[in-house]
């Protein structure tokens, strides 16, 4: 492949809260050895009007050592008559609040999604993991982490672990591995990526998850559909850039990259080899396909044709009790059993979406809640299966155009307090029929 690895397929892949409960323990690999919690419901608010099959509640719950976590629960049933999706602002690369992308969407209710490049300097919205907004792929999985999917109407969510893979095809039959969309070429936050990825800290190759960690590659390709919204990186100065129309056809090639995405258009930007790939196999007026698929642990094709996917982790819940996979999504001991703010989804056996935000860092008030604490009380709620999604500063609920939560941030308003997130989990009533 003259340089470029060649193409390869990769290993793929509200209830009102109960009075009282004892969180039922199972199999739950890497749980810090976090004991078991027991809270009760010292508190109940109910919700205004909301759609028919989608009920909210607060509660102020008591923790086995007595301290309190203010709780807010949207659940959503499968006959309500609304959609669940995801929801990003008017780029990929941008931040907003959880309010301002309810808003946006039109939405009766809504929590943050995704963990997401916060620290990037000029590309803050950058999800870390898959993101899948409407069908559209925008970002590439994790390879590994527990993802949520929300399939198209009428089909049953989905939390399970998942893998991506992208390829590229010339028309002149050259094909080759891409090694991530939406994102700085060469710098894999969370690692866990396609193959040639280093530990910047450690200089070791690596295919494992590691949030918090930071990988590089010099020899990458990468993908920036439309929806990326910003100018794309300077790669260096001899990267490769190529802009290809709706078709598919390549219009420009420019070098280094750093530019416009065209509305509706696409570019793709090669770093090390890939940049040579490119040379060879993109020049002006040939047509390049890109194709992403997404397996499941089994190996699996999973559908995102009209879907939408969250990747977070770890996994909460499985088969109705605690479960908590944080080595095979990089979660350390600590951060399964630290008290802080958690954004968290859970299934019920009947298809019942549960959104749950755990409000934290409010000593006395809210202390927030451990993994193995959330995850008790998900079982609590009824879930048979559920999912850690970006938690700390960004847990955010919006219902009813008001912020239902209190954001850990700073701020003299709950509003004030919400962190700008990458995307939102939306839930959006549907038209009556005519």
């Amino acid at each position: 492949m003259n340089g470029r690895r060649a193409a390869r397929t990769p290993a793929l892949l509200l209830a009102l809260l109960t009075a009282a409960c004892t969180a039922r323990t199972g199999a739950a690999p890497d749980d810090g050895g976090a004991r078991a919690t027991h809270p009760s419901a010292d508190s109940a608010q109910p919700a205004e009007d909301l759609p028919d099959g989608i009920t909210f509640r607060q509660s102020v719950r008591r923790l086995a050592d007595g301290k309190p976590v203010r709780v807010s629960v949207l659940a959503v049933a499968p006959d309500a008559r609304a959609d669940v999706r995801t929801e990003h602002g008017s780029a990929v690369a941008t931040t907003d609040t959880v309010f301002d992308l309810a808003r946006r969407a039109h939405a009766v209710a809504a929590v943050n999604g995704t963990y997401f490049d916060s620290d990037s300097a000029r590309y803050k919205g950058d999800p870390l993991g898959i993101y899948v907004s409407d069908g559209a792929f925008l970002s590439e999985a994790t390879n590994g982490r527990t993802a949520l999917v929300l399939p198209r109407r009428g089909e049953r969510p989905r939390i399970t672990e998942l893998r991506s893979a992208t390829y590229v095809t010339s028309s002149d039959g050259a094909r080759a591995v891409v090694d991530g969309t939406d994102r700085v070429p060469g710098r894999i936050v969370g690692c866990g990526g396609v193959g040639g990825d280093r530990r910047t800290d450690t200089g070791a190759l690596t295919v494992d998850p590691l949030p918090g960690r930071v990988c590089s590659d010099p020899d990458e390709l990468v993908d920036f559909p439309a929806p990326w919204g910003a100018r794309t990186p300077a790669a260096g100065r001899h990267s490769v850039e190529v802009v290809l129309d709706a078709k598919g056809t390549v219009k420009t090639v420019r070098s280094p990259s750093g530019g416009k995405v065209p509305a509706g258009w696409r570019t793709l930007v090669g770093t090390g080899s890939a940049a040579g790939w490119l040379r060879e196999h993109a020049a002006e007026g040939r047509t390049l396909t890109v194709e992403s698929r997404v397996t499941d642990p089994e190996g699996r094709t999973v559908d995102t044709s009209g879907a939408s996917v969250v990747g977070a982790g770890p996994a909460l819940v499985r088969h109705g009790r605690v479960w908590i996979n944080a080595a095979a999504n990089g979660v350390s001991k600590a951060a399964v059993s630290s008290r802080s703010p958690r954004t968290v989804a859970g299934i019920r056996p009947d298809g019942t979406l549960l959104l749950v935000v755990f409000d934290g860092r409010r000593p006395g008030v809210s202390e927030g809640a451990t993994l193995t604490e959330a995850a008790g009380m998900l079982v609590d709620l009824g879930a048979e299966d559920a999912i850690n999604l970006d938690g700390g500063g960004s847990s955010t609920m919006v219902v009813g155009d008001k912020v239902r939560n209190s954001p850990s941030d700073p701020g003299d308003t709950d509003e004030a307090r919400q962190r700008k997130v990458s995307n939102a989990i939306v839930v959006v009533p549907r038209s009556p029929a005519p």
